[in-house]
């Protein structure tokens, strides 16, 4: 799979994306690993699209651009994602995730026999975001995180997300959460800056 974007600098490290997209998030570097996708990473504003001509790159815009379009479109990709047996047990129990729906770290935990923290790490380093719906796991008491950060613009995201599915405020019950709301105009500028 031909790379053709010239890479960014992501948590430290220089990364080269298969292609650049826009979205209502801003800017999405994803990675191609032969046919699948193996990373999504939101890139600051300012990054330059690039395009890709391949059958995968054209395939991964069209269903991310189907699901910001309607929510209820699901994900018909591959993926590759690397990481231990116990991150690959919570990555796939993201999936069966439906949208418009959340689980708390700690029904997760239940569920695959583990410990609420161990299942917010295997989220927090989960490298297929949005299409691995790790914004849909919550704290028992509000939002949660999302990629290790309970604050911010990278917790806007999740709220986002998780309003673009139609979870309200009112169903998660957490102060210190950024508030949910479906317009997020600073998305929406600085998906086009």
């Amino acid at each position: 799979m031909k790379q053709v974007s010239r890479g960014a600098e992501t948590n430290g490290h220089q990364v080269t994306y298969s292609l650049v997209m826009d979205s209502p998030l801003g800017r999405l570097g994803i990675c191609l690993q032969d046919e699948a996708v193996c990373r999504i990473d939101y890139l600051p504003p300012g990054t330059p699209c690039q395009h890709s001509d391949s059958a995968a790159a054209r395939r991964a815009v069209d269903e991310l651009q189907h699901y910001f379009a309607d929510t209820r479109h699901l994900f018909d990709l591959p993926v590759v994602m690397q990481g231990t047996p116990f991150q690959q047990r919570v990555w796939q129990a993201l999936r069966d995730i439906p949208a418009g729906e959340t689980r708390s770290y700690g029904q997760l935990a239940a569920q695959l026999g583990s410990g609420a923290r161990a299942v917010g790490n295997a989220c927090r380093h989960n490298p297929v975001s949005i299409v691995v719906p790790c914004h849909r796991v919550v704290g028992a008491s509000g939002l949660g995180g999302y990629s290790g950060h309970t604050q911010g613009p990278v917790l806007r995201r999740k709220s986002w997300l998780l309003a673009h599915e139609g979870v309200l405020p009112g169903d998660l019950k957490n102060d210190r959460s950024a508030p949910i709301n479906r317009k997020h105009s600073e998305f929406a500028r600085s998906s086009h800056a």
